[in-house]
């Protein structure tokens, strides 16, 4: 009786979290949908709530950015790079781990770093609205990493060496992730973009190894 008691209680929960998802997912392909047929800054919100059969508070809720309809992989986009660097293994600096996330990432062909197919890549390019929001996703993605780094590596407040890693590892994942785009908007194949991407993650990698090699190693347990 407390066995099915307790079931009960789990089961409901679950299934509002997968109905939260499953009207939130709508609602971003519906978004994406329009945007790609119409262009960003030609539909309304209130567009998008009819075509997604919800109330335009609902879309509000879920994405209060109208941007984030389209960037809909805020956290990990964000986040990423943080924790890269949080988990990376023993005897492994950020460089070395970042480096062969990237690596791993354009062989996936990863929309994170950038792969999303030509008509995406000119929806993102077309709108200044979403050409700055991805300015801030870049940003916040580089001040997350400096606070990582800075406790990585036992740094006092007010320490600079934090930020400047980060600017530097931020930069490189930018160009990367910019030029992949760009490659993409001019037709491209993924194949083709992660083949000479891989070249490039390297190569850019290879350049901050005298800087950032020995930086945020992560000491042996």
């Amino acid at each position: 009786m407390s066995a099915q008691t307790a079931d009960t209680s789990i089961r409901p929960q679950g299934l509002r979290e997968r109905k939260k998802q499953q009207t939130r997912q709508n609602i971003s392909n519906t978004a994406t949908l329009l945007f790609l047929e119409r262009g960003f800054d030609n539909v309304t919100i209130a567009e998008i709530a009819v075509a997604a059969d919800v109330a335009k508070m609902t879309v509000t809720n879920y994405f209060p950015r109208k941007e984030d309809l389209v960037l809909d992989l805020h956290d990990e986009f964000t986040g990423g790079l943080a924790r890269i660097v949080r988990e990376r293994r023993a005897g492994e600096s950020a460089l070395a781990a970042l480096r062969d996330a990237y690596l791993a990432a354009a062989a996936n062909q990863d929309a994170v770093v950038g792969f999303s197919g030509p008509e995406f890549a000119r929806l993102l390019t077309d709108s200044p609205a979403l050409v700055g929001r991805l300015r801030e996703f870049h940003e916040e993605r580089e001040r997350l990493l400096a606070a990582q780094l800075a406790a990585e590596t036992d740094s006092a407040a007010g320490d600079f060496a934090p930020r400047v890693a980060a600017a530097l590892l931020g930069g490189v994942h930018r160009a990367l992730f910019e030029e992949t785009v760009r490659r993409t908007v001019e037709g491209e194949s993924n194949q083709s973009i992660s083949e000479v991407l891989t070249g490039y993650i390297n190569e850019s990698f290879e350049t901050l190894e005298p800087s950032l090699g020995d930086y945020a190693v992560r000491a042996a347990r």
